[in-house]
């Protein structure tokens, strides 16, 4: 039978989530308790995801482990270093994440050990925050590994399973807050660019020369707005929610400079004036309708699954 090792963890801070790197530093102790006096949990302890291995700093609390009055040895160990995960961005910036920091004992696999989850066995120091993030429940998963090797040991044959502890931290964004900051600068642009419209039709030399220029001013900043968010995000090989919404907001505003073009193409004088104005609040009402319908889509997409 496998040594049942119970084990714990309390995570004393989080700090500095990179997602351009995908890492996060986190400072925390990890207990364990067990029978078997041929074993040292707290020594053969391993994280399987660190990032930066040479800048992790790991200690034991104890020189050797403590005899409990029950007969079990307890040991504890203090690791602070940065940790990694793949954070999912299809929903930026109304993304929820999930900070983990994965454990296995580096010398036993299952045969010998399997891990046991504490009566409380994941808790968050009270002190915890991070930026731009509320912090949910934390929770530990214990599951099998299985490794499609053996390391080379043919007393374990073909493949070899280790016990895996996962402690897991919930984050996710306050979403009102975070639409006023996402979206506000966007809507405004937008504005500005329906505006256009508005110019009378008889100054056709204005309205073209102001709206040309206007417009694509405004495409310019909503590049640099979409260059500026996405800087301090990782390269990933999918378009992010946000990038979807820019992508809708730049057809809005070259669907306005194609309405501009047009129209100075075909005015023929002031008499058409209310006649072109008419149409033009038609193409801008056609406009906002399919870029409402298209946002919905890109919302109801990201969070369908």
């Amino acid at each position: 039978m496998p040594e049942k090792v119970i084990v714990g963890a309390f995570i004393n801070r989080i700090q500095e989530l990179d997602f351009r790197n995908q890492s996060y530093s986190v400072d925390l102790y990890v207990w364990f308790r067990w029978r078997n006096k041929d074993l040292n949990p707290a020594q053969s302890l391993e994280f399987m995801n660190r990032f930066a291995p040479f800048e992790h700093v790991r200690s034991q609390i104890y020189e050797t482990p403590l005899t409990l009055p029950d007969g079990s040895l307890y040991a504890i160990v203090r690791a602070q270093g940065r940790f990694s995960t793949r954070l999912g961005l299809e929903r930026y910036p109304f993304d929820d994440q999930e900070l983990v920091v994965e454990l296995e004992d580096s010398a036993s696999g299952t045969g010998n050990l399997v891990y046991v989850a504490d009566d409380v066995p994941l808790t968050l120091s009270t002190a915890i925050g991070i930026a731009g993030f509320r912090v949910g429940q934390p929770r530990m998963e214990i599951k099998d590994y299985l490794y499609p090797t053996n390391f080379g040991n043919p007393m374990v044959g073909e493949q070899e399973a280790y016990s895996r502890a996962t402690l897991i931290v919930p984050i996710h964004r306050p979403l009102t807050a975070l639409a006023v900051k996402t979206f506000l600068p966007i809507l405004l642009v937008l504005a500005c660019a329906a505006l256009v419209l508005f110019i009378r039709p008889a100054y056709l030399d204005m309205r073209v020369g102001l709206s040309v220029t206007a417009l694509l001013t405004l495409l310019l900043t909503l590049v640099a707005l979409q260059l500026a968010r996405g800087a301090t995000l990782s390269e990933v090989d999918y378009l992010t929610m946000i990038d979807k919404v820019y992508l809708a907001s730049y057809m809005f505003i070259i669907l306005v400079l194609l309405r501009i073009v047009h129209v100075s193409w075909r005015q023929e004088g002031a008499g058409n004036e209310m006649a072109i104005a008419r149409a033009d609040r038609a193409w801008l009402l056609v406009v906002m309708v399919a870029y409402v319908v298209v946002l919905a889509t890109i919302f109801a997409t990201s969070f369908a699954w």
